[in-house]
């Protein structure tokens, strides 16, 4: 890790989670000779760490699913083109429909995905039931399925782009905080820190549930918040062996599920709670969604609990990335981008990654079309002109005015609690 700050960079990424970390390195591959990463605290500290390592290509937009593409495509791909991975696992990926009306959207979302080219099918509900053993038979009508859709293992990819990092020469530089931009007129000239200033051109903006407070920094509003998401993992049960347990999203309720340990890892996000920082893991929700899930996989009814925890997830009022320069009360800020994965880190992170590196490096991207992704698709309250990814966790519908920066407010957290047998239970 870099002692002392740089005085000058080609190019500084603010923040380092998986978009971030990512972003610095596909700048190196771009042939950035000097990039530099900052981070707060220490690399992969926030939610990225704490994530369910879910990933999928099964988006309800274009934009998703080229990002969920990109994104799967490189997890898989990082054995041979870095040494190194993320552990993606490619264990398959149902999203099982309950009224006619999913059936129709399904439908009509799977055809969307496959003319992107992703393998993707819909499977009647005896087949889903054949191909799910832990799930409970006869609840669905069916339901679309991605083989390559998989999972990673999120600690484990803190450490694949630190490595990846370290070994192409970006200079890293933890525990100092992100505090302005330097401007001549509308461009970039540096950026000030904790530890100093760094002349530079180039500046890429992440953060994840802290970049609106990052933007307040740079002076510009970014709708992006905060919102607790929770996490558990049961006990071990035969059911619950890998080859039982595809990968399952029920959208309906915002519960999804992957194999763990020999259990299973299940998640969920409560869409009435308000907007902000998460510090502790709620009980009571819990409870209400631990009957969903039992009657979802019947195995895990009366299984305790061996992990338990809480963190600050971002996302946007539309559930879609920001990609885009910075765009302040004076307007566009030229060599700087803005790059969030709208509540999709892992699972979109490293195309958010690649896309904000080949914008701030081309002003160009062959990924995903970014002309609707800026800031401009906000509204002075926040509000997105874009109909939102229906595929998506169910978060709050706006921000908040905190995270909108509208007021001050202090920057998200994520914090890991381990469930005792006596709550678990």
């Amino acid at each position: 890790m870099t002692s002392a700050l740089p005085r000058t960079a080609d190019a500084v990424v603010v923040g380092g989670g998986t978009v971030g970390a990512w972003c610095a390195w596909f700048l190196r591959e771009a042939g950035l000779a000097d990039v530099v990463l900052l981070e707060r605290g220490t690399l992969g500290s926030g939610a990225s760490s704490r994530a369910a390592g879910m990933v999928r290509a099964q988006g309800g937009t274009e934009v998703a699913v080229r990002l969920g593409l990109f994104s799967r495509d490189f997890y898989a791909s990082q054995p041979e083109r870095l040494g190194l991975d993320s552990g993606f696992v490619a264990q398959g990926y149902f999203m099982p429909c309950f009224s006619e009306r999913e059936v129709t959207e399904a439908r009509d979302r799977i055809a969307m995905q496959q003319a992107l080219g992703l393998d993707v099918r819909w499977v009647g509900s005896d087949e889903l039931d054949d191909l799910n053993p832990a799930m409970g038979r006869g609840l669905t009508l069916g339901g679309s399925y991605a083989p390559g859709d998989g999972y990673v293992d999120p600690p484990r990819n803190v450490l694949a782009y630190t490595a990846a990092l370290v070994t192409s020469g970006v200079r890293l530089r933890e525990r100092t905080s992100f505090e302005g931009l330097l401007r001549s007129g509308d461009r970039v000239t540096g950026v000030l820190t904790s530890a100093g200033e760094i002349a530079t051109d180039r500046v890429v903006l992440t953060g994840g549930p802290t970049l609106a407070a990052v933007g307040r920094a740079a002076g510009a509003r970014i709708p992006a918040g905060g919102a607790r998401h929770q996490v558990v993992v049961t006990g071990p049960h035969p059911d619950l062996a890998p080859d039982r347990l595809p990968m399952v999203f029920d959208v309906a309720s915002g519960i999804y599920w992957r194999p763990e340990e020999g259990g299973v890892l299940w998640g969920m996000s409560n869409p009435d709670e308000r907007p902000g920082e998460a510090t502790e893991f709620d009980w009571a929700y819990y409870a209400s969604m631990r009957r969903r899930m039992a009657m979802l996989v019947p195995s895990t009814a009366g299984l305790g609990l061996r992990k338990a925890w809480a963190a600050t997830i971002d996302f946007t009022p539309d559930h879609l990335p920001i990609l885009g320069p910075l765009i302040t009360a004076d307007g566009p800020v030229t060599g700087v981008t803005v790059a969030a994965a709208g509540g999709h880190g892992m699972m979109w992170g490293p195309g958010v990654a690649r896309v904000a590196a080949d914008l701030a490096v081309a002003d160009a991207t062959d990924v995903v079309d970014v002309s609707d992704l800026g800031l401009d698709r906000f509204d002075e309250h926040g509000r997105s002109r874009l109909a939102p990814d229906p595929i998506a966790l169910p978060f709050p519908e706006t921000v908040g005015p905190e995270t909108a920066g509208l007021e001050p407010a202090g920057p998200g957290t994520a914090t890991a609690q381990t469930a005792s047998p006596e709550t678990a239970g």
